[in-house]
């Protein structure tokens, strides 16, 4: 069957001489892969660097039951980004958020407003000149409604912890061990109200911001089998002093 769809490139491996592998949330099938053979010519149809993380694409392809590889027929970009590629931080954020994405929508189905969130939010980042320091703790948090687990901002009251577990502030300490104490938990609760207009009205330090990234990325590894500890963390935490 031949299907056209709107895609986000998540992830891409390496498969033999001309071939690569090509992970992808789409917007009308949810997550797939993708079987590639890339052009060494610039008049190709499949050029590698359409397969970027996070790249936006048309995609025309040819579908086939029970493959775990699909099969790509035609390809185009949708919204080039203008300075992602070209600014090292927005650059870092972009490939923090497609690592976090490659593990969190792993068996995502077919999610017409998440992935319009997603697209949404890319574009944000591309066109924004200043106050995007905290874009990655703003989208992590906010994606967690989309996924089931986002916290119940009522239940914060000064002096709360956060049990991560459970999802919900609270004055006694739980019987397990995954909680945050009172000052990370103020933290999480005003994270929670930022959206990307607002965020840059709120003061983070460095070190307040690398420990909330660090908390929220504990955060989806309990609530999501398998999750990883991400690599791309430790370079998005030497930005943004």
């Amino acid at each position: 069957m031949i299907a056209k769809t709107d895609a986000i490139v998540l992830h891409t491996i390496k498969y033999g001489d001309k071939k690569i592998i090509v992970d992808m949330f789409t917007k009308e099938m949810g997550r797939m892969a993708f079987a590639v053979t890339v052009s060494s010519k610039n008049t190709g149809k499949m050029k590698k660097q359409y397969f970027q993380p996070m790249t936006m694409l048309e995609l025309t392809c040819d579908l086939r039951s029970g493959q775990q590889l699909q099969r790509l027929k035609d390809v185009r970009l949708t919204a080039p980004a203008s300075s992602i590629c070209l600014c090292a931080d927005k650059l870092a954020i972009a490939l923090f958020v497609a690592e976090f994405l490659y593990y969190s929508l792993r068996s995502e189905q077919r999610n017409v407003t998440l992935y319009d969130y997603i697209c949404d939010s890319l574009q944000w980042l591309d066109a924004a000149n200043d106050g995007y320091a905290n874009f990655h703790l703003t989208f992590l948090m906010r994606i967690s409604r989309f996924l089931g687990f986002f916290p119940n901002l009522e239940d914060y009251h000064e002096g709360c912890v956060f049990d991560m577990r459970n999802s919900c502030f609270s004055m006694t300490v739980p019987m397990h061990h995954d909680f945050i104490a009172a000052d990370d938990a103020a933290l999480l609760q005003q994270l929670m109200r930022m959206n990307f207009a607002t965020m840059r009205l709120f003061r983070m330090s460095r070190h307040e911001r690398n420990r909330i990234a660090e908390v929220l990325v504990e955060y989806y590894r309990i609530h999501i089998p398998g999750f990883p500890m991400l690599k791309s963390l430790e370079v998005l935490q030497q930005l943004f002093d």
